[in-house]
């Protein structure tokens, strides 16, 4: 392809939240707006991860549906000609390209990845799946099929980012005689991805009800979390019982280590403000009422479902199903393309036969 590529997923079986919303929904969609035209914006579902650990079958997908409705929601632009929408189970090639990828993947590689050890560790299952096991492997295919160069990772998934390039590189040498020029584009360095992304780690907003601890949908409870989805009302009640602490002061800057309740609650109308957290803290530090920055944020937040939901219902599934199709009728040739010249390195097709 002509322009290089970034590539990102849109995650498709969670109940987003705002702490989704602000810290990697907004971030994500500025730089597929802002970046659409000098590169090519592949934004997908990656709805065979999703169910690496258990979730409800059932649901899956009409929530990845509405997952794309709600980036659309946020600010998404759609009908942008360099930016590509689409399913990973609607590309066989993904599945394909994995199992190719398994055979050159080391057993002592993949038991190495802190995240698989993570995750596996804190499920209550008697299996753990060999899709969670080998989730790195077709990470490395969404990346590989479409020669991304840039792939924005959390710091959780920086093992996986550089499995893939490993796994290029490797590839790219055993192979060279076929393809001297190089089977795969190897995905630029993470240091490289940072700079790039410019990317913020400090942005972490926490769980109302214990704000040592980020805000996240295995709450089970869900009294900490403001879910996208939950009645405005409701979710104003949920910052009104946010958790504080004795201290009866605002401070004068964010301490998660002795007010991290307060601290968070801050960030929270910083964002919804629009501001910086510094204007936030100059209007409201030295206070010594709880109360009434509570009071603040729930309005904030009442204010910012009401119009965030209405522009979601704004948004039919058939528009993004439209999209949806189109970009994995394009994407699909690109795919395609890039597993015929592996199975041509690998054996499984003439080096003499054209394209599919």
């Amino acid at each position: 392809m002509a322009k290089e590529t970034i590539l990102t997923g849109i995650r498709s079986n969670s109940d987003l939240q705002i702490g989704n919303y602000f810290g990697a929904m907004l971030p994500m969609v500025d730089m597929a707006n802002h970046h659409a035209g000098e590169y090519q914006i592949n934004m997908f579902v990656p709805d065979l991860h999703s169910f690496t650990t258990p979730i409800n079958h059932r649901e899956l997908y009409k929530r990845t549906i509405n997952n794309v409705r709600i980036f659309v929601a946020a600010g998404l632009d759609i009908n942008n000609p360099n930016l590509y929408l689409y399913r990973q189970s609607h590309i066989s090639a993904h599945s394909e390209l994995t199992w190719i990828l398994d055979c050159f993947t080391g057993f002592g590689e993949m038991s190495r990845m802190t995240q698989f050890k993570d995750k596996s560790a804190k499920l209550k299952e008697d299996r753990i799946s060999v899709g969670l096991f080998n989730y790195p492997v077709l990470m490395a295919a969404d990346i590989l099929l479409y020669g991304a160069a840039y792939v924005p990772v959390g710091e959780d998934q920086t093992q996986h980012l550089e499995f893939a390039r490993d796994i290029a590189e490797r590839m790219n040498r055993q192979f060279s005689d076929v393809f001297p020029d190089g089977l795969f584009v190897v995905p630029q360095p993470v240091s490289k991805q940072h700079a790039f992304f410019a990317k913020d780690q400090d942005l972490r907003i926490r769980d109302l009800l214990s704000p040592a601890t980020k805000m996240s949908k295995s709450d089970e409870t869900g009294n900490g979390v403001i879910f996208l989805s939950d009645d405005p009302e409701a979710a104003a009640k949920k910052i009104m019982r946010a958790e504080t602490d004795s201290l009866a002061l605002i401070p004068d800057s964010l301490d998660y280590q002795k007010q991290p309740g307060i601290s968070n609650l801050l960030q929270i109308l910083a964002l919804l403000e629009h501001t910086a957290v510094n204007e936030t803290l100059r209007d409201w530090s030295g206070k010594t009422s709880y109360g009434e920055l509570k009071s603040a944020v729930a309005e904030k937040v009442r204010a910012f479902l009401e119009e965030f939901q209405a522009r979601l219902s704004d948004i039919s599934d058939q528009e993004v199903e439209d999209k949806l199709h189109a970009s994995e009728e394009a994407m699909r040739a690109v795919a395609d393309k890039t597993l015929h010249r592996v199975q041509q390195a690998v054996g499984l097709r003439s080096i003499d036969e054209a394209d599919s």
